[in-house]
């Protein structure tokens, strides 16, 4: 079982994540924009799945590679930061774009909806760097077993990433509507992730090994 404070930490970091535009965001508003709501929860069904194979795949990669080579947590740690920054200086350049500028996307079959969501999350780079480069600092040899540990903190993942996605799929007509008519709400959004992204990413450069 992860420390409390662990616990709490990691969770604080997966909702900055959550929050910040990306693939997933994108895909699942425009989807429910062009397509309805019905679309967009069948595609948030198939990120749901794609979180899964993180997941486990990740936990029992990640358990391996610290029994074996503990000193990969820093090549890991180090890659993390940079791709954090990178994501904070996309969100906050000039011409940054919001996932609620709506895409055109045809209608798609069930089936395809699904697929698609899953295709897009095993894509979507902040994903990987979220498992393979910031779940390890959370673990901690001194608390128990590191796969049940990995499990836990990528469940906390997956309910928050889930939990916000919903409310965004529920609700991406009256969010895309109201960001238009507040170009400044944008702006706002868009520096608000980036100053998030880039705080992680000092943290996660500073923070010692465990």
């Amino acid at each position: 079982m992860p420390e409390i404070s662990s616990l709490l930490a990691f969770s604080l970091v997966a909702l900055g994540l959550v929050l910040t535009p990306g693939p997933n965001m994108a895909y699942l508003t425009s989807r429910t924009i062009c397509q309805g709501r019905k679309a967009g929860l069948i595609s948030l069904g198939g990120v749901a799945a794609g979180f899964l194979f993180y997941m486990l795949c990740a936990a029992f990669g990640i358990t391996a590679l610290l029994l074996a080579v503990p000193f990969a947590y820093d090549a890991l740690r180090f890659g993390g930061a940079l791709y954090l920054l990178y994501l904070a200086w996309q969100a906050v350049k000039p011409g940054g774009r919001s996932p609620f500028e709506v895409r055109d996307l045809p209608n798609d079959s069930n089936r395809k909806l699904f697929l698609m969501g899953f295709v897009t999350n095993l894509l979507n780079p902040k994903i990987a760097v979220m498992y393979l480069s910031l779940l390890p600092q959370f673990i901690s040899k001194d608390h128990g077993s590191v796969l049940t540990q990995s499990l836990i903190l990528g469940a906390t993942q997956i309910v928050i990433s889930l939990s916000v996605n919903g409310v965004i799929t529920i609700m991406a007509g009256s969010i895309a509507t109201f960001l238009a008519e507040r170009p400044i709400w944008m702006v706002f959004q868009r520096w608000l992730m980036g100053t998030v992204l880039a705080g992680l990413a000092v943290r996660m450069a500073l923070e010692a090994r465990r």
